[in-house]
């Protein structure tokens, strides 16, 4: 919308062309910056409102599958959840005002982000409303790549033509391999496997929500690098024309969840809920399919890719052996149970993500 009244401006655009920052002539680097802004404050404007209409209808159940867990978590029963509704609405409504509609990754940002937000809130809501807990698992893992099906085709035939568009690239060496059609298949992949990914790691009072922003920020970095030609040639990564566009989802991004964390820190007035944590995920998958960087995904990722694995390795080892590898999986409930305070685990967290991030950005000089 206001990149549009922006792109009106046309002789001030060619005096400015020569200086542009990438691949967009219309101001990038300021509208990412008042995306993640206008996100934030979006966030902490809708914030109690959401609060006050969830608390009436959409309070946590504390339910799993272990006793003591349930035991430990007691208190945070009743809690408003599902509150991804406002984080959602907050990055599409800051993508609208300040990105490029017209851009394809774009569109696809924000069929992501309401697909699987989508997606998330009718499994919270069969959750909460009835005695079921959420979806069937097949279920919920087929619409999951039904979603990330599409979402891959249109990336496949969007980037079937640009160099190294279509590789799985390895960042040192800058090896690569062509993935051709299996393109969308990997796709599906990294989108459904970040997804749940960040759902999982979504336990505790502003854990998955301190550990977005972190990521987020590193995929702003990513984005805006791999869009702009100059810095790509420098840092000997995929040029990918037009992913600039998609800094301003990840600022938005990372602007809500800051908004989001204002209500969601210890001890927290709502959480989120698959309505955000799936879309979230699938949101930082889209960014690194677009810049070919799923493996600085693994790297920025690392809390949600570890946290991820110890539910892998505790249910494969207990069923191999009947032993567990850990006290309770994912791996922040095993801190909780050794008796560590819940903030004293997030904020440890939180140093992991944001050194992971560090890691993840500066590798990309590293040939």
């Amino acid at each position: 919308m206001l990149y549009w009244i922006l792109q009106k401006f046309a002789p001030l655009m060619e005096q400015m062309e020569s200086h542009s920052t990438g691949d967009s002539r219309v101001f990038l680097t300021a509208r990412t910056a008042l995306a993640s802004v206008t996100a934030f404050l979006m966030a902490i404007v809708l914030g109690p409102i959401a609060i006050r209409w969830l608390k009436n209808h959409f309070r946590e159940r504390i339910d799993s599958d272990s006793k003591k867990l349930n035991e430990l978590h007691a208190g945070k029963s009743k809690t408003p959840t599902m509150g991804g509704i406002f984080v959602i609405a907050s990055i599409v409504i800051s993508t609208l005002l300040w990105g490029d509609l017209t851009s394809r990754y774009v569109q696809l940002a924000l069929f992501v982000a309401i697909g699987f937000a989508t997606l998330g809130a009718v499994d919270d809501w069969i959750k909460l409303q009835t005695s079921k807990n959420g979806l069937k698992a097949s279920h919920k893992f087929l619409l999951q790549c039904v979603l990330a099906g599409i979402v891959g085709t249109v990336l496949y035939f969007e980037q079937a033509d640009k160099p190294q568009g279509l590789e799985l690239l390895w960042p040192l060496g800058n090896f690569g391999i062509v993935l051709g059609v299996g393109f969308i298949l990997w796709s599906v992949l990294v989108l459904v496997g970040s997804s749940n990914a960040v759902n999982l790691t979504d336990g505790l009072d502003g854990l998955a929500s301190g550990c977005m922003v972190f990521a987020g920020a590193a995929f702003i970095a990513l984005t805006y690098l791999s869009g702009h030609m100059i810095m790509a040639d420098y840092l000997n990564i995929p040029f990918m024309q037009g992913s600039g566009e998609l800094s301003i989802v990840m600022g938005a991004l990372v602007g809500s969840m800051m908004g989001f964390l204002w209500f969601n820190c210890y001890p927290a007035q709502i959480f989120m809920g698959d309505t955000g944590s799936l879309a979230l995920g699938a949101l930082l998958a889209l960014a690194a399919l677009v810049t070919r960087q799923e493996v600085l995904l693994v790297i920025v990722g690392g809390v949600f890719v570890i946290e991820t694995l110890s539910v892998i390795l505790q249910v494969g080892w207990f069923k191999l052996t009947g032993r567990r590898i850990i006290a309770c999986s994912p791996l922040h409930n095993h801190f909780v149970f050794k008796g560590q305070h819940e903030l004293k685990i997030v904020v440890r967290f939180w140093i992991g993500s944001a050194l992971l991030a560090i890691v993840g950005v500066a590798s990309l000089k590293i040939h």
